[in-house]
């Protein structure tokens, strides 16, 4: 085992999922807006608590990029200078990616917290990447994803300053996630291949039951995130205040996306029990049933129960476990490509 490695690759997933939580916290709360411009907030490295400060002010030290609001608009600092006794329109210029300008100090640091993890993770990528350039020769893979997590940081960073261009276009929303994923993926591949023991090969049918489990997933998740689309339209037409109305006659994707769970559950007790009969490691499956098991559970809360506060982050955040215990699993496994299931 390279314990450096597998050591670092841990805490970056730590760090990443930590963000995905911390992604749908702003989601549910309303906050993605909180701060209407990036990478700063307000063009402040530290955002604002109270509304006045956002109001423009004689005598004061302006840098460049700070922003005010005048007259329910955005207003951005051209150049860095100090106030005078009247506002000079020349030293501004509007903000014209969109034009929110409210301002909520919950919603604003909810907003700042998240993208502080989200810097916090990057750096923490980027030192796994750094400690694998220790054996590039060894273990050229290791350095290669790492790098993959390190371009997929950058890529997810950009991701997320169009989410707020856009206003929170569902659309851009769900390339973030499925961006988030996509890091997951990478940083388990380094953590998978630098533990080095792989555990043993199940049989044909039960590899095969458990890719095709993996790839189910992967259709749920697809129809999870044209749900969360559909929600996200609903709250822009009826606000966070009525959630009875969030799946308001849903589209298709979200009946396909019930039922399929039931598939999911049986298949996921066969598997169990071949893993049982061939005297396998039962702890993946076990963590996957548990994961499948608390998703069906949230989704019955949310439809019946109108959204109970924390029901999204954390069918958001189990989703994104369940994806991950699957994918690592698989990587685990001693397999040679002709093993695989065409």
């Amino acid at each position: 085992m390279n314990k450096s490695i597998f050591l670092w690759s841990t805490s970056a997933l730590l760090s990443v999922y930590l963000v995905i939580l911390a992604g749908a916290v702003v989601r549910m709360t309303g906050s993605g807006m909180g701060c209407p411009d990036w990478p700063k907030c307000f063009g402040y490295l530290i955002p604002p608590t109270e509304r006045s400060q956002l109001d423009w002010q004689p005598n004061k030290n302006y840098e460049k990029g700070n922003v005010i609001i005048l007259d329910n608009t955005l207003q951005v600092a051209i150049q860095t200078f100090e106030s005078g006794k009247t506002i000079d329109l020349q030293n501004w210029e509007a903000y014209t990616k969109h034009d929110y300008t409210t301002f909520n100090a919950t919603h604003t640091w909810v907003e700042f917290i998240n993208r502080l993890l989200g810097a916090i993770s990057g750096l923490i990528v980027l030192g796994l990447f750094i400690r694998s350039l220790w054996w590039i020769r060894k273990q050229p893979l290791l350095s290669l994803f790492s790098f993959f997590a390190v371009v997929g940081m950058g890529i997810q960073a950009w991701l997320g300053k169009t989410v707020v261009d856009s206003n929170l276009l569902p659309s851009k929303i769900s390339l973030h996630m499925i961006m988030a994923l996509l890091i997951v993926s990478v940083l388990f591949f380094v953590r998978a291949k630098s533990h080095g023991k792989q555990i043993q090969k199940p049989s044909k049918t039960l590899l095969t039951l458990i890719v095709g489990s993996f790839a189910l997933t992967l259709i749920q998740f697809g129809l999870g995130v044209d749900v969360r689309q559909f929600i996200d339209y609903q709250i822009k037409q009826v606000g966070y205040n009525a959630p009875q109305l969030w799946l308001d006659r849903p589209e298709i994707s979200f009946y396909a996306h019930r039922s399929l769970s039931i598939v999911v559950v049986v298949l996921s007790i066969w598997i169990y029990k071949l893993v049982i009969k061939e005297g396998l490691a039962q702890k993946y499956i076990q963590f996957i049933i548990g994961c499948i098991l608390a998703e069906i559970a949230l989704g019955i809360l949310m439809y019946y129960v109108d959204f109970p506060w924390g029901t999204q982050p954390l069918h958001l955040l189990i989703a994104a476990l369940l994806f991950s215990a699957e994918l690592y699993w698989i990587l685990r496994i001693k397999i040679k490509p002709y093993d695989l299931p065409i």
